[in-house]
């Protein structure tokens, strides 16, 4: 998985800077994790997205941001939970979603915004 700095998310998933409508930049639909490393529920969450990378693989990419090194693109997103997750998918807009969720909740956010049948 991919931490992503400002300047990576800018370059591979959205230059929030220069456009002002959403355009997804990415090859496959995509989560990004925003985290803290003192977050306790965020570290719940790590080794779920571990392993639905792996059973993903070639389908999706996940990504991580974290929140303390990149205040500012975290500001830009809004995020003032942690963790929080952007479900991106290939044509329409992103949605978040907030809190720790168990693995069969990112399993249905899959199959049901990023890849919907």
């Amino acid at each position: 998985m991919e931490h992503l700095t400002q300047e990576t998310f800018k370059a591979k998933i959205y230059d929030y800077e220069k456009d002002n409508e959403w355009k997804f930049k990415g090859e496959l639909p995509s989560i990004i994790d925003f985290y803290a490393d003192w977050c306790g529920p965020c570290r719940i969450v790590a080794p779920i997205l571990e392993e639905l990378a792996e059973e993903y693989k070639g389908k999706i990419d996940i990504f991580k941001v974290n929140t303390e090194n990149e205040q500012e693109l975290a500001a830009a997103f809004g995020i003032k939970s942690i963790p929080s997750l952007l479900f991106i998918p290939k044509e329409n807009k992103p949605q978040m979603a907030m809190g720790a969720l168990p693995k069969e909740s990112f399993v249905k956010a899959i199959n049901d915004i990023l890849l919907p049948n």
